[in-house]
């Protein structure tokens, strides 16, 4: 069977049994904490399906379980013996009471089993890909990895340090990598994808698996990371004073004046206008 076919079968099997565990314990939540674990489902799957060991394979196979157990851990630590999370609450009250089972399994874990195999078309082009030499540009993405990771996990922690102090409760996390950027963990998972994606590049014909980082990048930053935070706290006043002097996703110094959000939505901007084109000319003198 084909390895894309037979990833994506494994994918919705595995999040059907997530849903499944979710309604026996009637927490649409438990999804989160096996987020991470999906990915590295994928990645020991497609990795076992080669003939032989690869660099490129093992480098993204080992740098995936390593984010994967990380996240699982964290997430499941953070989440352990608490009531569903508030999201899911105000998904089922949406809902109502017709046919709730059916608009879960899509609307939840079906949807994000999409998502989770866009976003893994780069481990499965690794892992099942012929050329395994690394390039300049893939040990370029190793550091990006690296960065990423760096960033998720230590804001993680610092979040977590700071929810556990009694004499911060109701306070903002503002220091640590919190005062480059509101969300470093969410930059930081981002940041991650974008470097597994250049890892993964081989050639220009594999350019389409942009996809990959530009959704997760998407999703963090529009749909179901930063937006959630921000509309949680936009009516809290050290919240307001914070945004004022602290970019929302992209790290960069503590501001006093509002040019850095200029340089932040610049940023964003020529990231949107880089063209295939310009991509191809970086591509071509990096890999051959």
């Amino acid at each position: 069977m084909n390895i894309y076919l037979s990833t994506g079968l494994l994918v919705l099997g595995f999040f059907t049994i997530i849903f499944i565990a979710a309604q026996m314990l009637k927490n649409n939540s438990i999804i989160d904490s096996f987020w991470g674990l999906g990915f590295l489902v994928v990645a020991i799957f497609t990795f076992t399906q080669r003939e032989s060991i690869g660099a490129r394979s093992s480098v993204v196979t080992l740098l995936v379980i390593i984010w994967g157990i990380r996240l699982f851990y964290h997430i499941t630590l953070r989440n352990w013996n608490k009531p569903e999370d508030y999201r899911y609450v105000n998904m089922r009250k949406k809902w109502g009471n017709k046919n709730p089972l059916l608009k879960a399994y899509l609307n939840v874990f079906v949807i994000q089993a999409v998502f989770l195999y866009i976003i893994s078309l780069t481990i499965i082009s690794s892992n099942s890909s012929i050329n395994q030499e690394m390039k300049l540009l893939n040990y370029v993405g190793v550091i990006i990895w690296i960065i990423g990771f760096t960033f998720e996990s230590i804001g993680d922690k610092q979040l977590k340090d700071h929810k556990s102090n009694p004499n911060n409760k109701g306070k903002l996390m503002t220091s640590g990598l919190w005062q480059y950027t509101r969300h470093p963990n969410y930059f930081g998972e981002a940041t991650m994808w974008w470097g597994i994606f250049l890892i993964s590049l081989t050639g220009i014909e594999k350019i389409l698996l942009i996809v990959s980082p530009a959704l997760i990048t998407y999703l963090l930053m529009f749909v179901s990371g930063v937006p959630l935070l921000e509309i949680k706290y936009k009516d809290r006043e050290d919240f307001k004073e914070y945004c004022k002097r602290t970019n929302k996703f992209f790290p960069w110094f503590t501001k006093k004046m509002q040019s850095n959000k200029r340089a932040e939505r610049l940023f964003c901007l020529i990231a949107k206008i880089i063209s295939v084109n310009s991509l191809k000319i970086v591509i071509n003198s990096l890999i051959f």
